[in-house]
């Protein structure tokens, strides 16, 4: 298996992300991706935050938790408008991310160029074949942010999240 690649691919319509989903997907059948996991990000004219959707029907090794998920894009969306009432607490947590490979200048290049009036595909993806890849994206009109996750950093984020999700299953509801 190659290096996982998240790769994030902005659209200048709320519903570029996932007509372009749907491309991957098909891709991934014919097994010219391995699709580990996905997002969507859909930002409406008109709204104050986006709306979110992690592709569900990924259930398998290299499908990463809601909570991944969800602190990406608490970390990407919502620093704005906490500001510094949890800023220490971001803070952490953009450090973590950082050692699995998502670096602060990403996050907030996500955060720029991801507005209302657009929306975003997140992807965890590896062995794509390249030429098929492109040929069947070079009709849709995107911007590409990538961020390529070494071995390492893959196996870090995957571990990061397995512990959250494991704490969160024990502990007790009050």
């Amino acid at each position: 298996m190659n290096i996982a690649t998240l790769t994030v691919l902005k659209f200048d319509t709320p519903g570029g992300a996932q007509h372009t989903l749907e491309v991957i997907e098909d891709l991934s059948k014919r097994q010219l991706i391995t699709l580990q996991d996905a997002a969507v990000v859909s930002w409406p004219m008109g709204k104050k935050k986006p709306k979110t959707q992690q592709l569900t029907s990924m259930a398998g090794v290299g499908a990463l938790s809601g909570a991944f998920w969800g602190m990406l894009f608490g970390l990407i969306f919502l620093v704005p408008i906490f500001g510094m009432v949890v800023g220490a607490a971001f803070g952490a947590l953009a450090g973590s991310f950082a050692d699995v490979g998502i670096s602060d200048d990403f996050i907030k290049s996500v955060r720029s160029k991801v507005t209302e009036g657009t929306s975003a595909l997140f992807l965890l993806t590896s062995d794509a074949v390249q030429d098929k890849v492109q040929d069947a994206l070079k009709s849709i009109d995107f911007e590409l942010i990538a961020s390529n996750l070494s071995k390492e950093e893959e196996d870090k984020l995957r571990e990061m999240f397995v512990e959250e999700e494991e704490e969160a299953e024990v502990a007790p509801t009050a």
